[in-house]
């Protein structure tokens, strides 16, 4: 089968004569996905469409299941005893802003093959500054997720938590891995921060200049928010009847997480009237000085100053002002929306910036832990994308022997799996760079230290073929073969559909999605929408752009991220029939391939651009890639490499590969 056997029809002229057909094929399990469904077309799906089809696949009786959130879908992968299985996984990144709510992750779900066998949602939480889903808020599940057709459907999922937990149940039965993200920061004035002052780092400035930041800081501002709770009352209408210690003090449990929310901000229920506190009580700290410190990333981490002569002052007329460091390095940044949990205590009061890594904040580490542990049980997740994985900020490298505190999203997975959910995953955010760029140290010892499964790489982040492509490709496979994670052959992620690295998707997509699935040892990640992605040989509309949804900004003075209206699919269809004829070709041989090992027959190095594989113990098929831009597969070196044994061809992608071109031959008999 090659790409160029047909001409290429409208992919809506296609769906609608032969819906019916594709739905059947899926109802009947021919399929695991929906044929030649656009994903355009799928998320306009009507909800009782979806239920049907649902229904018709899997079963009244499952579908009931999977409604009643007291009964839950056991998961595809809950049968590991470790998490090893992440490491083959191919990935789809989500970001449900694109789509607008959970329900819909379902519709989109239908176009996913079983090859594709892990779904990654961005961040679920209530966003923060500027909508940020990376500032959360609260660890309240998102309610600009909420389906309203769903609930119209099945009213009984009449809250963004059951709609949640049907989603996942859903994917599970789907045969869908799902994993949440977890991140170690919040947003600058978050319900965290304000409910427990001492889990972050304090600044106390006036005007543009930093007057302290000693450890203690903490104190003053848990003075702000008793003071204001005496002056306004509780929010739920309780008596204070307890301490200032006892409200705040983590030694002292009398009051639950849920009790100690609904005292300072209200129900959880009441957004407007958690939304009103949260800010009165912001108002109060910045107009007395006090602001939480900035999250940084990259070395030197710590040291920091505010630029006097650069701020921003919002709509509630509060300057903002930029923090900046002392000596910054080559990555160093600042994120001033955000706050990292102090997650160690300082030498010295913090008079030289320097945290003391022997004294950790040990009810920072336990709160996160069981927050990020009871998401977990309540939705039945598999893994965590781990944000920010890349933080190392010891100086001194990464230790021979680290401690049960080296990194708080080590402790997250192995809380988690303590806890009897021994599958669950880790797919840790690093780019695997050189030693002390992103992080002290080495990052590939940091990646096992803190037990990741995969990791994210930047692969995505560089032109097929180009030197750094080959470099960073052969790298990754030797890392594959001698570390204990597994780096990613990621295609592109949520972050990189930016108009920024428009360049890096031009050409030779059809090579990085065939690759991502048939190197069948090497874990892969994708983003939503670049099946159909469109080329953008001139920069598109915002809208066009999946990563301006991390954001929700509405300024039109940030032109470059403010977004007006629904995320627009791409309409690159020839670059989505493309892939559905490798979804076809890997639907008819899955079972046979994956998860296996793979024997190179001709290894991609920095100037070997042919590579050419089979399976360890499965030899029955030959795949074969391209990467060189300029010449066309040297088909002696093919024969030679294959030992001259006669070959079948299943697949090509012909002219269409324009010299990127990749192959399946089936050995003949």
């Amino acid at each position: 089968m090659t790409t160029d056997t047909y001409t290429q029809p409208s992919m809506f002229d296609l769906w609608r004569q032969n819906h019916y057909l594709y739905k059947d094929k899926y109802t009947t399990h021919q399929t695991s996905y929906i044929e030649n469904l656009l994903p355009e077309i799928a998320v306009q799906l009507n909800v009782y469409e979806v239920l049907d089809i649902l229904q018709r696949r899997f079963g009244n009786d499952i579908l009931q299941r999977a409604i009643d959130p007291n009964r839950g879908i056991e998961s595809p992968v809950g049968h590991f005893n470790n998490s090893e299985w992440l490491k083959k996984s191919n990935m789809v990144g989500i970001n449900v802003r694109t789509i607008g709510n959970f329900f819909n992750v379902i519709k989109y779900a239908l176009t996913i093959p079983k090859s594709q066998d892990s779904i990654h949602l961005l961040p679920i939480w209530e966003p923060g500054v500027v909508g940020s889903l990376y500032g959360m808020t609260s660890f309240n599940i998102n309610p600009e997720f909420f389906s309203h057709e769903l609930v119209a459907a099945i009213p009984t999922l009449n809250t963004i938590e059951k709609q949640l937990k049907f989603v996942v149940n859903i994917l599970h039965v789907m045969g869908k891995s799902v994993g949440m993200d977890v991140i170690p920061h919040t947003d600058r004035f978050s319900e965290m921060v304000i409910a427990y002052p001492r889990f972050f780092e304090w600044v106390r400035r006036v005007g543009g200049r930093i007057t302290s930041n000693s450890e203690s800081i903490y104190r003053e501002v848990e003075e702000i928010i008793w003071h204001y709770l005496g002056r306004n009352g509780t929010a739920n209408g309780t008596p204070i009847s307890y301490s200032k210690n006892t409200l705040f003090s983590p030694d002292i449990p009398i009051l639950s997480d849920a009790q100690r929310l609904e005292i300072i901000f209200g129900h959880k229920d009441d957004f407007q009237g958690r939304l009103r506190r949260r800010v009165e009580l912001m108002h109060e700290m910045i107009y007395q000085g006090y602001e939480t410190l900035p999250m940084t990333m990259a070395p030197p981490y710590r040291g920091l100053h505010i630029n006097a002569d650069e701020f921003v002052i919002d709509e509630n007329g509060n300057r903002w002002y930029t923090y900046e460091f002392d000596e910054p390095q080559a990555m160093s940044r600042v994120f001033g929306p955000l706050a990292r949990y102090k997650f160690f205590h300082s030498k010295d009061d913090n008079s030289n910036w320097e945290l003391d890594f022997e004294n950790p904040n040990k009810y920072a580490w336990a709160y996160f832990c069981e927050k990020v542990y009871d998401c977990q049980k309540t939705y039945n997740l598999d893994f965590m994308r781990g944000d920010m994985a890349h933080v190392q900020p010891r100086p001194t490298g990464v230790p021979k022997q680290p401690d049960e505190f080296y990194d708080p999203l080590m402790a997250v997975k192995r809380y988690v799996q303590k806890h009897g959910v021994k599958h669950f995953g880790f797919f840790a955010e690093t780019f695997l760079v050189e030693p002390d760029f992103m992080g002290y140290g080495d990052e590939f010892d940091h990646l096992e230290a803190i037990d990741a499964d995969s990791t994210l790489g930047d692969l995505q982040s560089s032109v097929v073929g180009s030197t750094d492509f080959m470099e960073r490709f052969t790298k990754y496979l030797k890392l594959l073969q001698s570390r204990n994670f597994a780096p990613n052959f990621t295609v592109m992620t949520a972050d990189k559909d930016d108009p920024r690295f428009d360049e890096f998707y031009r050409t030779a997509n059809h090579f990085r999605f065939f690759v991502s699935l048939f190197l069948t040892d090497m874990p892969s990640y994708v983003g939503l929408g670049f099946e159909t992605r469109n080329l953008h040989l001139e920069r598109g509309k915002n809208e066009e752009y999946t990563k301006l949804y991390v954001f929700s900004i509405r300024d039109d003075n940030e032109r470059d991220k403010v977004t007006h209206g629904p995320f627009i699919w791409g309409k690159n269809h020839h670059q989505f029939y493309v892939f559905q004829h490798l979804h076809t070709l890997a639907e008819n041989i899955w079972d046979e391939i994956k998860g296996r090992k793979v024997r190179w027959l001709l290894e991609p190095n920095e100037h070997q651009k042919l590579m050419i594989w089979t399976l360890q113990d499965n030899p029955k098929y030959i795949f074969v890639a391209n990467i060189d831009a300029r010449n066309g597969i040297d088909e002696n070196l093919l024969r030679e490499k294959t030992f001259n044994h006669p070959l079948h061809l299943m697949y090509s992608t012909g002219p269409y590969s324009q010299q990127h071109e990749c192959r399946v031959y089936c050995l003949a008999e």
